[in-house]
């Protein structure tokens, strides 16, 4: 029986403030904002009513802020930096939603490395990471920073 390869990741070491990498797009459909609803219960009508979208500030239905941050950090995994060295996800900090998402967005995470800061205890350190999710347009619709627990090359 064969294994896939694990995508490991960058290790602790290799990430250096200044560093800068960009994900593929991803569009935002209908089904996605549906199943978000369903799982996260939030079924305001400015995500799930058309007719509602229409009288709004936005003329449509958009999606929830947070489901575009958990598309955001699937798409920054699949940049192949953050994976299996990733020993946990720890802060979400300064975010803001700038811009809204609506549904035929399609979303792109550009993610640069500001810090970096060893923790020893936990065989790897403290990774900052400032985030920029733009749309199709590059119009910036929420940033902030990320906090990741990485391994140590050595572990």
């Amino acid at each position: 029986m064969s294994t896939l390869p694990l995508n490991t990741g960058l290790f602790f070491e290799d990430f250096q403030p200044g560093q800068k990498v960009s994900s593929v797009g991803r569009t935002v459909t209908e089904h996605d904002v549906v199943s978000f609803a369903g799982l996260s219960g939030d079924f305001n009508l400015i995500h799930t009513n058309a007719e509602f979208g229409k009288s709004t500030p936005f003329g449509q239905r958009i999606a929830h802020g947070l489901l575009g941050l958990a598309i955001a950090s699937g798409l920054a995994v699949q940049t192949g930096i953050l994976g299996a060295n990733v020993i946990a996800f720890r802060e979400v900090g300064e975010w803001k939603f700038v811009k809204p998402v609506f549904i035929g967005d399609t979303i792109h995470v550009e993610m640069e490395v500001l810090e970096s800061k060893a923790l020893p205890r936990l065989g790897g350190g403290s990774v900052t990471l400032g985030i920029h999710v733009n749309n199709q347009s590059n119009e910036n619709t929420m940033k902030g920073l990320w906090t990741v627990l990485v391994k140590n090359r050595s572990q």
